[in-house]
Parts: structure tokens; C-alpha cells; sequence
């Protein structure tokens, strides 16, 4: 039998209180995360806004954990060298947020940071399907992006699958993302249908202890290794 492994947890910042953020990624790092997740909405790409990349520079000297930056904007390709500077160790942009997607993941690659691929719920997997000897992780968008707090769309289990397929199918280790509604819930239907990162916002940073938030949605969900 193949051992089996956990998967990644990614706190997102979006739902902490900012007015104290350094010392909320310290204590999701505290609490087992293994990266730190960082909405950045425009206000265009989708209703609402959020952070810049100066809150990220800020923040990068307090905390050890990889720096996930999801990029929800458009255009994207200005903004990727300020993100890339500010201390981002993952880049996602949307495949849907503009026409040369190829050239804005070999940006990001270009400034020594992962580049992944992001997928709104209503686009089709096969949408990413040429850019994925590019990416380092593909991110499913398990609610319509913009807000958080969201219920988790079970619509895109099938859609997890084929991309599970399709990456494994490259030959190359490219981790599934998943983003939006996780729970102790939802995680382990999201981890069966092929995520090996999970996205949480209040499932953690709305929970009094951020640690036993962690190890919840940890429990019972393993990946074959």
C-alpha cells in the first residue's frame, strides 16, 4: 500500500483582521500552516479590493512561510514585477485576465517565483491546457472570485478530476489548488477528486483557535504519495 500524505494548507489573509495582520500570519505559522495566502483584488477583475503589494513587502520579513499570491486582476503583466519584488514566492494570475497568458506565466517564471494558473468556476479546464509545462500549480476557483465566506461549489469536483488527470498526465509535479468554501467539510471532497492544497479563509482565520482550525481540516483527508 502507498504511504499516504496530508495536504497543503494555505490560510488566506483576506479573512484575517488587518488591523493586526503581522500578528495574524504569525500565529496561522504558529498554528501548522504550511503557506500564507494573499488575495489581491482590483475592483475590475472582480467587485472588490483588497491589498497592494506594499502590504506584502511589509509583511515578508515577519514570516518564514512561502508567500502564495493570487492575483486577481487585469491587466495582470504590469503589476507582476512589484508583486515578484515585494517578497512573493507563488504567483497565480487568471487565465480568463487577458489574451497572452503563455507570456505573463514566462513573466513571472522570469522574476524567480512560481507561476500557477488560476480558473473562475464558468471556464472550462480545457482553458489551461496549453500553458501547463508553465505552471507550477493549477488554482480552482471553488466560489465566483471577489469575496470571502463563500459555499463551496460542488460543480467543480469534476472539474478538479480532469485537471488532476491532465497534470498528472504531463508528467510534471504541478499541485491542484483549490480555493473558496473550504471547510472540514468540503476539504476531503476536494482532496478525493485530486486538490493537494487547500485554500481557507474563515474556516481558519474565523475560528477562535487557528491551530486546532488547521489540524480540522487536516484530519481525514490524505493523498496517496
Amino acid at each position: 500500500m502507498a504511504a499516504l500524505k496530508t495536504p497543503l494548507i494555505a490560510p488566506s489573509l483576506l479573512a484575517a483582521d488587518f488591523s493586526c495582520a503581522a500578528d495574524e500570519v504569525a500565529a496561522v505559522e504558529r498554528g501548522g500552516a504550511d503557506w500564507l495566502h494573499l488575495d489581491v483584488m482590483d475592483g475590475h477583475f472582480v467587485p472588490n479590493l483588497s491589498m497592494g503589494p506594499q502590504l506584502i513587502k511589509a509583511l515578508r520579513p515577519r514570516s518564514k512561510l512561502a508567500f502564495d499570491v493570487h492575483l486577481m486582476i487585469a491587466p495582470v503583466d504590469p503589476y507582476i514585477e512589484a508583486f515578484a519584488k515585494a517578497g512573493a514566492d507563488h504567483i497565480h494570475l487568471h487565465v480568463e485576465a487577458g489574451p497572452h497568458t503563455h507570456r505573463s506565466l514566462q513573466h513571472v517564471r522570469d522574476h524567480g517565483v512560481k507561476p500557477g494558473i488560476a480558473i473562475c468556476p464558468a471556464t472550462p479546464p480545457e482553458a489551461v491546457s496549453e500553458v501547463l509545462d508553465l505552471v507550477d500549480m493549477i488554482l480552482v476557483m471553488t466560489v465566483n472570485p471577489g469575496f470571502g465566506g463563500q459555499k463551496f461549489l460542488t460543480s467543480q469536483l469534476a472539474k478538479i478530476k480532469t485537471l488532476r488527470r491532465m497534470a498528472d498526465a504531463t508528467g510534471r509535479d504541478i499541485r491542484i489548488g483549490v480555493d473558496g468554501g473550504i471547510t472540514a467539510q468540503t476539504a476531503p471532497l476536494a482532496v478525493a477528486a485530486g486538490a493537494d492544497v487547500l485554500i481557507a479563509g474563515t474556516s481558519v482565520y474565523g475560528q477562535d483557535d487557528y491551530g486546532a482550525a488547521i489540524r480540522d481540516l487536516r484530519s481525514g483527508v490524505h493523498i496517496p504519495a
